[in-house]
């Protein structure tokens, strides 16, 4: 694939909305510029990342009315720079690189710039980023940041630093304070301990949104062109997934969307245990599938932890009332 045709990433792999995603500074066009941006790992594209990428968008737009051509810009890394610096510590992500452009770009971010965070750009001073990137690749005007960001050779620079540089170079800092929703802080590690927890709920205030997985219906379990059974165990997945449990989730296949359990865990019951992200559809009817098509589960609801049961009838037993549960949550939301 050409560096131009990867500009438009595939079409940002079936987002509603496309915008052009830059994977190294050498693919931004000469004149690229003037913009404003935002820097950051944007884990989640939460409501405090969404926060300020809307001040970004905003700016850019009222610079733009008075003739200027301004652009609004998201700058993020991949890999992670916890996974590239500490791999052996480094978190499970909330939102994979693909899901993470497709959710900046509903912003209405103008572009995307994936940095790929290596050794070169893990010893890159705060300046020659700001030198390099930010004023001669992006024409930068102004910057807007969480008051946490820092950045640089060993995060050796902060916003006050920030500030310092814009002064230099000629471009505006904004920073902004961090959301709070219902009295908690919202942060990326702050939803990922939410969500390692189980805790979907709290994560949904923070996102904004239902916590969601995507990825492709699991290998080797006989499926054809049609979905004709309501049972469907997700593929090998290497971000987050909940705390183990039962869930009540809304799962999309084909695009159609099913009202669904999900049970998540080593089904440690009958035998030897064994890992399955595994969806019992409520709703169910035939759809077409194969192992390619797309699998989107959110997770809404948790209706308890994983345990071991005594006998098949007992695990039975409580299969009808996590289903019961279920029906009863998605009646409620359809009311409101």
């Amino acid at each position: 694939m050409s560096r131009k045709t990867s500009e438009m990433d595939k079409k940002n792999k079936g987002a509603g909305r496309v915008v052009p995603v830059y994977r190294s500074v050498e693919e931004i066009p000469a004149g690229f510029g003037p913009s404003v941006a935002a820097i950051g790992n944007f884990d989640g594209v939460h409501l405090g990342h969404r926060e300020i990428l809307q001040a970004v968008v905003a700016e850019a737009s009222e610079l733009a009315a008075l003739g200027r051509g301004v652009r609004s810009v998201a700058i993020t890394f991949d890999p992670h720079p916890e996974q590239y610096l500490r791999p052996a510590t480094a978190p499970k992500l909330l939102t994979p690189m693909d899901d993470r452009v497709r959710l900046l770009a509903e912003t209405g971010i103008d572009a995307v710039v994936v940095l790929k965070f290596d050794e070169a750009l893990a010893r890159l001073p705060a300046k020659e980023f700001v030198e390099r990137i930010l004023v001669g690749a992006l024409a930068v005007r102004s910057l807007h940041e969480g008051g946490n960001f820092h950045f640089g050779h060993q995060a050796e620079a902060g916003v006050e630093e920030l500030r310092e540089f814009g002064a230099g170079f000629g471009f505006g800092v904004h920073v902004h304070s961090a959301v709070r929703v219902h009295g908690l802080e919202v942060s990326s590690s702050a939803i990922r301990a939410l969500v390692a927890a189980g805790d979907v709920r709290r994560a949904r205030w923070m996102l904004g949104r239902p916590f969601e997985v995507r990825s492709r219906q699991a290998r080797g379990r006989g499926i054809g062109t049609r979905l004709l059974v309501p049972t469907v165990n997700l593929a090998a997945y290497e971000g987050l997934l909940p705390g183990f449990g039962v869930y009540v989730t809304r799962l999309t296949v084909g695009g159609r969307c099913f009202q669904a359990v999900t049970n998540v865990g080593n089904r440690p019951t009958f035998g030897e245990a064994s890992f399955a992200v595994e969806s019992h559809i409520l709703d169910f009817e035939a759809v077409e599938m194969n192992e390619e098509t797309p699998v989107e589960l959110e997770f809404l609801m948790r209706l308890r932890g994983e345990m071991v049961w005594p006998s098949a009838e007992a695990l039975k037993e409580q299969i009808f009332k996590d289903v019961a549960k279920a029906k009863r949550y998605f009646r409620l939301a359809s009311s409101f």
